[in-house]
């Protein structure tokens, strides 16, 4: 396997889904048949039982082969949304580390992302549903706490 293939199946992991579009815009774009290169490998993977497709939607999603997420999902889109920004990013800055959901203590803030762009860190939230101003004012609060907690005792709050 080449490293593009293990770097493919890393990122699957990482943003624990990817769609075949997002996969040849990070590791095909620059070839002269980039979705016909894309395919192949994605068939060898899937076949290979490296990474898992998922059929429900078009074009084909790819999974870790040990995804606890579901093939048929509704987070697969919030997912997707994940990649979107990161690409946005990656083609407009430096990025220097793209954590997905990263997880620190039970019952505070759950960011959907922790980048850091040229030494500056910064969570980011996606949101595809409207929330009331009440359910806001509780997430925000999770961020306070979380910005006062042991996490954060010697580190700058993103």
């Amino acid at each position: 396997m080449n490293k593009r293939d293990l770097q493919i199946i890393k990122d699957v992991e990482r943003f624990r889904v990817l769609s075949r579009d997002d996969i040849i815009d990070l590791y095909f774009s620059n070839l002269k048949n980039p979705v016909t290169s894309a395919n192949i490998v994605l068939k060898r993977l899937v076949r290979d039982r490296q990474i898992s497709v998922s059929k429900y939607y078009s074009p084909f999603v790819y999974l870790p082969i040990h995804s606890t997420v579901k093939q048929n999902s509704t987070k697969i889109p919030h997912f997707l949304q994940i990649v979107e920004v990161y690409k946005i990013l990656k083609h407009a800055l430096a990025i220097k580390q793209f954590i997905v959901e990263p997880k620190f203590q039970k019952g505070l803030a759950e960011p959907d992302m922790l980048v850091m762009l040229n030494n500056v860190s910064l969570f980011i939230e996606i949101q595809r549903n409207t929330y009331s101003q009440k359910v806001m004012n509780k997430k925000i609060k999770r961020y306070e706490e979380l910005s006062s907690s042991e996490q954060f005792r010697n580190k700058k709050f993103p």
